[in-house]
């Protein structure tokens, strides 16, 4: 085992690998930025130094920097976390060059699986269903017309070397497609570096469901079971379940098989998550990707098992085997995920900056709260807006359903704006608790995502009012409530519009 980890990362992804080092008596070396000063991660390792700077490309994407900072600390392994450097196979061969181990997968797996296309590829000839696509292509190209003669519109245009939606498209008709490949190409060349894009064909309405393996250096591969990931808002999940309540016994079976040959096909080390496109009018499910670090949404497979995999991550870099087989992998119970990002749904979602005036996660049975925030922090415009994720889990899906429910009501999140009400309004929404939603929830659903309104705003406004005067909790409850009596404007359309919550009248 490591004697010292250097964390290259921040936040609550930073904090929660920390921790785990910790309890493996192993010394977490934290990195931050002159942003990141007084955040939450820097406190949580034994030892922090700073990366001059605030952006991230003069931070923690600064590989010879991050690089060096581990060998002058003594540090025997780096772990990236996910996000920045997690995914750069140059990253890992700076970190081998230079003596260290990096915590995840090896290079070249991370360059197989980083290219769409060559990880398609593989996956063909591991003999696992594939969604049509192209091969990279340019506006012009005879490929394209010969993947829309085949497969016609709508389709999707995507980049080789993608993630997050971004360098995505979707056409419906001809005349769009040429100048769609180029935005794409375009954006995909500012986020990746590399403005290759593809066609694949699209399949409407689907669900987004994706395994988590772990494999070790001896050749020992597993799968842990599914995460459903199909709440997404412009491509991005901002809400996960497991398991999936769409997959019967079989399908899980397959779908986890085919997990395990698309690693086995990547020669794929360590912790890596599947990702597939699954029909939900045949059935039939297509490989997506495959996602060489550590998932956002690991936490609910930890809760149903019952494991950690950061331990299993760093185990496994240090050279250590499974102990684990497919037989001793039995999920217990059903736990959900929710992102909190701070976005301003009347800006469209624009990420929301300023300083944390008030932070009270809630807490109770089945609950975990990751998170990379505190109190009176500074959130910055450098970084990803995600503040914290919320878990909840229970022996059923109704009651982790609940119990998420009521944790989302009572979560207090003041001075930047956040996307708790979006969350309350997609836990609390019939379809989504029947488990019968896709990717195309929040499209066929706009009135979860409508801000409040001006009488909505009033009656909040005037409870935080009362509060800041120094009235007691319970006399602003009181106040509150009576503001939304029934025949009160607000309060008749608080059952039909969730961002009016009971969390929310509640804030003191």
């Amino acid at each position: 085992m490591f004697a010292k980890v250097l964390v290259a990362n921040r936040g609550e992804i930073a904090v929660r690998v920390s921790q785990t080092l910790r309890a493996l008596g192993v010394a977490p070396v934290a990195v931050y930025s002159e942003a990141d000063a007084g955040a939450p991660h820097v406190a949580a390792a034994v030892e922090a130094v700073l990366l001059p700077g605030r952006a991230a490309e003069e931070t923690y994407l600064n590989i010879d920097r991050i690089v060096q900072v581990a060998l002058d600390c003594g540090a025997e392994a780096v772990h990236p976390g996910y996000g920045f450097l997690s995914e750069n196979p140059a990253f890992a061969l700076a970190c081998g060059a230079a003596g260290l181990s990096f915590i995840g997968p090896t290079a070249e797996s991370m360059a197989a699986l980083g290219d769409k296309v060559r990880a398609k590829d593989m996956a063909r000839r591991a003999g696992i269903p594939v969604a049509p696509s192209s091969p990279v292509c340019r506006p012009g190209d005879a490929a394209v017309g010969e993947f829309v003669e085949q497969w016609g519109f709508p389709l999707l245009v995507k980049a080789a070397a993608g993630g997050g939606g971004r360098g995505m498209r979707l056409v419906n008709r001809r005349r769009d497609l040429d100048g769609a490949m180029e935005l794409a190409g375009r954006e995909a060349l500012a986020a990746f570096g590399d403005g290759r894009v593809f066609l694949e064909h699209y399949i409407a309405n689907p669900r987004h469901v994706e395994v988590q393996v772990l494999a070790d250096g001896f050749g020992h591969t597993i799968h842990l079971g599914e995460r459903e990931c199909s709440i997404q808002r412009r491509h991005q999940k901002i809400i996960e379940e497991t398991p999936s309540p769409a997959l019967t016994p079989e399908l899980r079976r397959q779908m986890g098989a085919a997990a395990i040959a698309v690693a086995r096909a990547a020669g794929y080390v360590n912790a890596g998550t599947v990702e597939f496109l699954l029909d939900g009018q045949s059935g039939e499910f297509y490989f997506l990707e495959m996602n060489a670090r550590l998932q956002v949404e690991h936490p609910i497979t930890e809760a149903v098992l019952g494991l950690d995999l950061v331990e299993w991550q760093v185990r496994i870099a240090s050279g250590e085997s499974l102990t684990l087989v497919q037989d001793d992998i039995l999920p217990r119970g059903h736990a959900i995920e929710c992102r909190i990002y701070a976005e301003d749904p009347y800006r469209d979602f624009a990420p929301s900056t300023g300083r944390l005036l008030r932070w009270r996660p809630p807490s109770g049975p089945g609950l975990r709260l990751d998170s990379g925030v505190v109190q009176g922090q500074e959130v910055s415009i450098y970084y990803d807006p995600m503040l914290a994720k919320l878990i909840a889990w229970a022996p059923g899906r109704e009651l982790s359903l609940r119990r998420m429910e009521v944790a989302l009501a009572q979560f207090v999140a003041l001075g930047v704006a956040t996307n708790l009400p979006l969350l309350r309004a997609v836990v609390g929404h019939p379809q989504f608790q029947r488990g019968e939603y896709d990717t195309g929830f929040l499209e066929w659903n706009p009135a979860v995502t409508s801000p409040a309104t001006s009488d909505e705003l009033r009656t909040m406004a005037r409870a935080l009012a009362a509060w800041a005067a120094g009235q007691s909790a319970g006399a602003v409850s009181s106040s509150s409530s009576s503001l939304a009596a029934p025949g009160d404007g607000a309060a008749g359309r608080a059952a039909v519009n969730p961002w009016q919550s009971a969390g929310a009248r509640r804030l003191p």
